[in-house]
């Protein structure tokens, strides 16, 4: 039985049409793991774009998606991922920036684009020529930085807490209840540098069994003397047999003769 899922349509051809139709403006076309991108000049963006969705039916954008590369002299990349849903084709379109140079709006063909664009803003610190409501959308207020970048520290900048005395939130530097430590045992983000007992099956060699302490007699005091003494009976005294309460008659005194 088939699978419910509609099947994506074949790349054959797509590249090469796609990128005649794009034209000068195409920069690199990378086909993979059944994807294809293409990276076009940053100037055209909109103008692909446009052709793309009217041209080609690539009717709705998916996603913006930012990537850094801190290496490069224009450290961003801005990826658009398109969607036909006539062909059931995705492509993705990419364009290259840094800091400074801004990437054209597309809130113009999709409005959608107005949300997706904040969200590199803020994430990237890439900013957008055309958009008219360029505001941070997913950190908090006053916050500082972008967090996606590369060189973003883990722990932030400032670190917010309720005042008692201000009655309100507070933003601090951050400060570290301790010093960053490398630990020994076995970690999410390290791992040890001895080979547990049964590593040796893909391939490590498993240390020697540690000795136990209580391989000797003598240290566990085990022994004929103690086999001897652990025979004999224990002591216990019999408890006294306890004499019977006196009765007592229906007035409540002792007969004569009685409870002696």
């Amino acid at each position: 039985m088939a699978h419910s899922a509609p099947a994506i349509s074949s790349n054959t051809g797509v590249a090469a049409k796609l990128g005649k139709a794009i034209g000068s403006a195409l920069l690199n076309t990378v086909e993979a793991y059944g994807e294809i991108s293409f990276t076009v000049e940053r100037s055209k963006l909109a103008t692909v774009l446009d052709k793309l969705r009217d041209k080609h039916e690539y009717q709705q954008l998916v996603e913006i998606a930012g990537v850094d590369y801190p290496d490069r002299p224009e450290r961003f990349e801005v990826c658009y991922h398109l969607l036909s849903l006539t062909k059931n084709h995705r492509i993705r379109v990419k364009v290259s920036t840094d800091e400074d140079m801004p990437v054209p709006s597309v809130t113009h063909i999709w409005e959608v684009a107005g949300w997706l664009e904040r969200e590199v803003f803020d994430m990237y610190g890439v900013l957008f020529d055309g958009n008219t409501d360029l505001r941070r959308i997913l950190t908090d207020y006053g916050f500082q930085g972008h967090p996606f970048r590369k060189d973003f520290p883990l722990t932030g900048y400032v670190e917010m807490r309720y005042s008692e005395e201000a009655k309100r939130v507070v933003y601090e530097p951050v400060k570290l209840a301790q010093d960053f430590r490398s630990f020994d045992f076995m970690s999410p983000w390290e791992g040890a540098d001895y080979i547990l007992p049964g590593d040796e099956k893909v391939g490590g060699v498993a240390p020697p069994p540690t000795p136990k302490t209580t391989d000797k007699k003598n240290d566990t005091g085990a022994g004929a003397k103690a086999d001897k003494k652990a025979a004999k009976p224990s002591k216990r005294k019999t408890a006294a047999a306890k004499k019977p309460a006196p009765k007592r008659t229906k007035s409540g005194t002792q007969k004569k003769g009685e409870g002696k």
